[in-house]
């Protein structure tokens, strides 16, 4: 897709939700061959939070991080007007979003879910902000959530260590050009490497009609991970310097840069090959792992909590992932 500049969307608020169960990278290892040295080593990671009830789904961490953004501006529900679920861990494979639609009872807005995993973030704001731009809506709340532990083979050592689960939010709503907040974004697709990293489906079962029906389904998570990592360093960076020259921005003016948290390692290549300095890194992946579409609003809320983040900072937000998706989106911090 060729870049384009929007205007008229700001971010009003950011909310986020994770589980109470904590992973240990010792618990792994008692599980597979690994260690806590290895692990911190070569991702960064020293913890993760897992969904372990039974009666537990991604909806629940949605609809909390969905409430606690509403709850930041007292704003109610029904204000919003579209909803869009980034995730592709969805407890209904016809979707999710309109069951967090009901539950936090936005009865005035449509809602549908957005595939893109761990560019699934990206992707929604961007929609949701060409909403806001054209008039369809007026206030749009983007969720991403994942639960990539239902997916997890445990047994496989290369990806059970990464995966956390999560949910972060934000409520966008249309502003004037003059207090623009979205100011432009850049987003690509290369299908022909989407098998490295995937879940995919299987067929396993035959139906016997005539002709016979093939039944199947969705198997864990592989990845292949020396292709994931050369693939982030090298088109990430790309993404992010062809947005900031159609803005004309340079890239010393950039306060923070905020890349989904895949594993410290990427983001330290990334910032180096940028030459941005590591103080401006948002980083929590040590905290909860690769959380998939999760990622980027968790740590931006989480930064936002912390008061990291000041009015009129410029933000770089860079997704990356399965598709293979990745994609930037340029922010000026309105709130």
């Amino acid at each position: 897709m060729e870049l384009s500049t929007m205007q008229g969307a700001c971010i009003l608020t950011t909310g986020s939700a994770v589980p109470d169960s904590t992973i240990s990278n010792h618990e792994i290892s008692q599980v597979v061959d690994t260690s806590n040295e290895w692990i911190v080593t070569r991702t960064g990671i020293k913890e993760r939070r897992l969904l372990t009830g039974c009666n537990q789904s991604v909806i629940d961490l949605a609809v909390l991080a969905a409430q606690r953004a509403l709850k930041n501006i007292e704003m109610n529900p029904q204000e919003i007007d579209l909803i869009i679920l980034a995730t592709s861990s969805p407890n209904d494979l016809f979707g999710s979003a309109s069951q967090v639609q009901a539950k936090i009872k936005a009865v005035n807005s449509v809602a549908f879910d957005l595939t893109a995993a761990c560019s699934g973030f990206v992707l929604g704001l961007v929609t949701a902000a060409q909403f806001l731009q054209n008039g369809a809506y007026h206030t749009v709340l983007v969720i991403g959530a994942d639960v990539l532990s239902k997916w997890i083979d445990w047994e496989d050592r290369s990806t059970c260590i990464l995966f956390g689960d999560g949910a972060g939010a934000v409520i966008v709503q249309a502003c004037s050009s003059l207090n623009n907040g979205i100011l432009g974004f850049n987003l690509n697709t290369d299908g022909n490497y989407s098998h490295q990293l995937s879940i995919s489906y299987k067929e396993n079962r035959l139906v016997d009609f005539k002709p016979p029906i093939m039944q199947g389904a969705f198997d864990y998570i592989t990845m292949n991970g020396k292709e994931i990592y050369k693939f982030a360093v090298s088109q990430v960076p790309l993404s992010i310097l062809k947005c900031l020259q159609k803005l004309d921005i340079n890239l010393d003016k950039v306060d923070w840069l905020l890349l989904h948290q895949a594993n410290e390692r990427i983001l330290k290549a990334i910032a180096d090959k940028l030459s941005i300095d590591l103080m401006k890194v948002i980083s929590n992946v040590s905290k909860y792992g690769n959380t998939s579409a999760a990622s980027i609003p968790l740590a931006l809320d989480e930064a936002v909590q912390q008061d990291k983040i000041k009015k009129n900072d410029l933000i770089v937000i860079s997704g990356f992932g399965a598709g293979l998706t990745w994609g930037t989106v340029i922010i000026k911090w309105t709130n």
